[in-house]
């Protein structure tokens, strides 16, 4: 496959081959979607926890007598039925984590990067300088290259002046390549990423990985 690569003023400069093992792979929706629940779930610390009947304070006195009060008969002032009393079935700390072959981890990151080269919501930059922080310049070049939605910037390695440029932009985040996930690269409309993060990836999840 052939894919255009811009410069940073929005002028295409070249014309590009990349890998169809990684940039033209069918997508597969099952896979994708146990990624992402994967990921998400991985995500989640599973600290919430709630008290049960047995672990609230109060008294474990029968509340009053049993007969002859005309009210509903009631044992304890912590049973869940009342006000400050413990959770039925409440969550209690646990772990959320699911495994997933990697194999599997990579074809969803390959389904996902076909899709968005698929869909030319993919743009390769020839190169990102940039010589000091300044947001101004990101938006100069997002301006010329027609961006106007989110978008996720993948450079081969990190760039801290880039990664400054970029924070304070809403919608829009950077990442080493080898760090795409499915997660980030769903999330976004755009995959803004350089020539040799290109490179990287098909380094990583190309013919020889696959």
């Amino acid at each position: 496959m052939q894919v255009p690569v811009y410069n940073m003023s929005g002028e295409v400069v070249k014309q590009i081959d990349i890998d169809d093992s990684v940039f033209a792979v069918p997508l597969n929706e099952a896979v994708v979607h146990q990624a992402l629940v994967r990921q998400l779930a991985n995500a989640r610390q599973g600290t919430a926890s709630t008290k049960t009947r047995s672990e609230v304070a109060g008294s474990k006195q029968k509340m009053y007598r049993q007969k002859h009060t005309g009210r509903a008969r009631a044992g304890s002032v912590r049973s869940p039925l009342r006000r400050g009393g413990g959770v039925a079935f409440g969550p209690k700390p646990r772990s959320y984590r699911q495994s997933m072959p990697k194999k599997m981890r990579q074809l969803a990151l390959r389904c996902v990067l076909s899709a968005k080269a698929k869909e030319k919501e993919m743009m390769v930059l020839e190169e990102l300088k940039i010589d000091e922080p300044k947001t101004k310049e990101i938006v100069k070049m997002f301006a010329a290259l027609g961006v106007k939605s989110s978008a996720i910037i993948a450079t081969s390695e990190p760039m801290e002046n880039v990664i400054k440029s970029a924070r304070n932009i809403p919608g829009v985040i950077t990442v080493p390549s080898r760090l795409l996930n499915v997660v980030d690269i769903t999330g976004h409309k755009l995959l803004l990423i350089t020539e040799d993060a290109v490179r990287q990836i098909e380094k990583l999840w190309g013919k020889e990985t696959a």
